[in-house]
């Protein structure tokens, strides 16, 4: 099924001494770029959950923000050497200018990094599970929402290949007549130049049959045949198809580029600058194909 690079998914896990959110939002990228914001207590997770993630992504830059909070006791640390520090600091001060009075446990309980949190436990087996959870949701979400946006993108593409494969009836109905229509104008040229003058219909001929044979694009049109079976195919698959995607455009531009330099046919060349816009508009829609 093709899937857009476009989309967003939320999930959440609480339970007696946590919450934890998720959201993901992605967007196109030509490989999976995992950009992660997350809180410091939750850094031993992130590989595993990245991981996570990238079973089921594979293309697109996703950006994973966690909002958790615990509300476990919380006990303190003293940094013994900085209130040691700050009272012998605050001793020079008062006998330097001559002050009055001894620094009290308020005032020293304020100062900055006195008291250093300590959480009591750490991430337990149910806060881990939450997490994985919460996160589960918010992936299976952001697919969903993918997939929806990629069938629209599949009706789009599908639509783009059959304007291709309807310019490509018009270059084949045309190239039918071109060699007829080669003769005719090398003779009615010839025949200007030479005043009226009798051609020479063998020499007419040789010359018609190597103008046809630098002119012959019988190849560059079954291979834009064989490109767009492929591209519906493609499209019509179960498979990520995003780079496969890029490179048969990239063929069919240059097959329609091909026939444009062989052939001086206005509708031929019509039809060949008509399939490279088609091109063009498929490009442009391939950048958000997963």
């Amino acid at each position: 099924m093709l899937k857009s690079m476009t989309g967003y998914g939320q999930g959440s896990a609480s339970g007696e001494t946590f919450s934890v959110s998720i959201d993901m939002r992605s967007v196109n990228n030509r490989n999976l770029d995992i950009h992660w914001r997350s809180p410091q207590e939750l850094a031993a997770l992130e590989i595993p959950l990245k991981k996570q993630i990238q079973s089921v992504i594979s293309r697109g830059r996703v950006d994973v923000t966690i909002n958790f909070s615990q509300t476990v006791p919380v006990g303190y640390d003293i940094n013994r050497s900085l209130v040691q520090g700050y009272v012998e600091a605050l001793r020079t001060i008062r006998d330097e200018f001559g002050l009055i009075g001894e620094p009290d446990l308020a005032t020293i309980a304020r100062l900055p990094n006195v008291l250093i949190p300590v959480a009591a436990h750490g991430l337990t087996d149910e806060v881990v599970q939450g997490i994985e959870q919460a996160l589960t949701q918010a992936v299976s979400a952001l697919v969903a929402m993918r997939a929806v946006e990629g069938q629209q993108l599949q009706k789009e593409i599908l639509s783009r290949i059959d304007g291709i494969e309807a310019h490509l009836s018009i270059i084949e109905a045309n190239v039918e007549g071109l060699v007829d229509a080669y003769r005719e104008k090398l003779k009615k040229r010839l025949a200007e130049i030479l005043e009226k003058k009798v051609v020479d219909e063998t020499r007419l001929a040789q010359e018609v049959a190597f103008l046809a044979e630098r002119s012959d694009i019988t190849e560059e049109i079954a291979r834009l045949r064989s490109h767009i079976s492929q591209l519906r195919e493609l499209v019509s698959g179960v498979d990520e198809i995003g780079k496969k995607l890029d490179f048969l455009l990239q063929e069919t531009n240059r097959e329609a580029n091909t026939i444009l330099s062989k052939s001086a046919e206005l509708s031929i060349c019509d039809a060949a600058i008509a399939i490279k816009t088609e091109v063009e508009k498929l490009r442009e829609q391939a950048q958000n194909v997963e």
